[in-house]
């Protein structure tokens, strides 16, 4: 693998503003890494070739001012859920393979006007509706660690792009942790910011309005380094006319002079991996070394607020959207998997008022704490398909849910960061802080 393949975006912006490198060299080399390993692994859906090659020869020609951009001449790739002009926005399905976008979605164009090239689009299940990325238009997206475990989802193609040098930086979203699901399972870092902080923007119908669970869905960076998702959520966070309920707002805050983590490593009823409980602790040992007030402790009503999550999640999401659009498989597992939380005798009035709830009761968790750090999952990766499986597939989809669903419901923002390997497998945490702190989040 071509070296400026294995550096970060940062670290590319930094070559090329120095002339220790050219923009055109910079995406040539990540087009021959996509050449090279793309047909085995099937990230990366669409190449952007000519464009990104056209799109670096003007940033290397261009002027001193456009050469201080964050982003100039570094390449991106755009998960295919994320309108991008000129490209169809597919989410994964045949019914919209030709679904072309009128205009770049807002971060779209918020990173092309930080200098940045997009060079692909990449996979998704289907409406990233699963936590395994596989689709009857794309097909599968193999995790480059162990193709018979899943990559993820639903950004799972994003992950593994990155995971894999084919691409530096990468766009995916996240309402049931797509942004962090996959980084676990291929070992990236990955960004899920509070609501409101980057602008969620469709353009075409029937996708431009969510719903409910608009509530819960938010834009995001993945990359290999949390530098990089620094300056991505600068480039891309902000208020956007077509996104209400967007937002301005600071991007740093105060910092307790020592500041205090919570460290998660029992979750009632859940079994954490072994694996996990020592990068928890491994993170624990590094903040306290570096004088942080480190305490373990039982995260707040873990339960309560994956119910929450469904519940609203599933009040009618599904409904919109024809049973035909999915592969019956698919469309069985969604049926399946949403029907308990239809049934709990919860409304959508009483999800909401115990939402708020939960929402002051973290909010206070996550004042008395600037961090709290813990699994992403609760289990390790699972083979691919298991989610689909009537038998084993329910169980599993929970304890990877139990700690992601936090994030949406509640509207926390949340890091996914890789630590290490064991048994031939990327380990990795999570960590929440409170609503509009992403700086904690990524400060820890």
């Amino acid at each position: 693998m071509d070296a400026l393949c294995t550096k970060s975006a940062t670290e590319l912006a930094d070559l090329i503003k120095k002339n220790e490198t050219s923009s055109k060299e910079v995406v040539e080399a990540h087009l021959n890494r996509i050449s090279e390993i793309n047909p085995e692994l099937n990230a990366i859906t669409l190449t952007l070739g000519e464009s990104a090659l056209e799109a670096a020869e003007k940033a290397d020609n261009a002027s001193d001012e456009d050469r201080k951009k964050p982003f100039h001449g570094v390449p991106f790739t755009i998960k295919e859920n994320i309108d991008f002009k000129g490209t169809p926005t597919t989410q994964g399905v045949p019914l919209l393979a030709e679904s072309m976008p009128p205009r770049n979605a807002p971060i779209v164009d918020r990173m092309i006007e930080a200098g940045a090239i997009p060079i692909g689009r990449t996979n998704l299940p289907e409406m990233g509706f699963r936590l395994d990325t596989d689709n009857p238009l794309r097909g599968r997206t193999f995790n480059p660690w162990n193709k018979e475990l899943t990559p993820g989802g639903s950004s799972g193609g994003e992950a593994v792009a990155i995971a894999t040098g084919m691409s530096p930086f990468g766009l995916g979203n996240d309402i049931g942790g797509s942004l962090r699901n996959p980084a676990y399972c291929c070992g990236i870092a990955s960004l899920k910011p509070s609501i409101g902080r980057i602008p969620y923007v469709n353009s075409i119908e029937p996708f431009i309005d969510l719903g409910v669970s608009d509530a819960f869905v938010t834009d995001g960076p993945m990359a290999r380094s949390v530098s990089d998702l620094r300056l991505g959520l600068s480039v891309m966070a902000g208020r956007h006319i077509e996104d209400p309920k967007s937002i301005d707002a600071p991007l740093t805050g105060a910092v307790p002079e020592k500041p205090k983590a919570a460290l998660v490593k029992e979750i009632t009823n859940f079994n954490l991996p072994n694996a996990t409980k020592r990068e928890i602790e491994k993170a624990g040992s590094i903040l306290s070394n570096s004088g942080w007030d480190v305490e373990e402790v039982e995260a707040p009503e873990v339960e309560r607020v994956f119910e929450i999550w469904g519940t609203v999640l599933n009040n009618g999401l599904l409904d919109a959207i024809p049973d035909e659009i999915f592969k019956p498989e698919t469309a069985e597992y969604l049926k399946r998997f949403s029907e308990p939380f239809i049934n709990n005798n919860i409304s959508l009035e009483e999800a909401f008022v115990e939402r708020r709830r939960l929402r002051r009761l973290w909010s206070s968790f996550l004042t008395d704490y600037s961090v709290c750090i813990g699994p992403t999952w609760s289990n390790l990766p699972w083979p691919i398909d298991t989610d689909l499986d009537p038998e084993k597939g329910d169980a599993a989809l929970r304890e990877s849910f139990i700690f992601i669903a936090p994030g949406n419901c509640l509207g926390i923002p949340s890091v996914a960061l890789p630590m290490g390997v064991a048994d031939g497998l990327p380990t990795g945490i999570q960590i929440y802080s409170e609503l509009y702190r992403e700086d904690l989040c990524l400060l820890a």
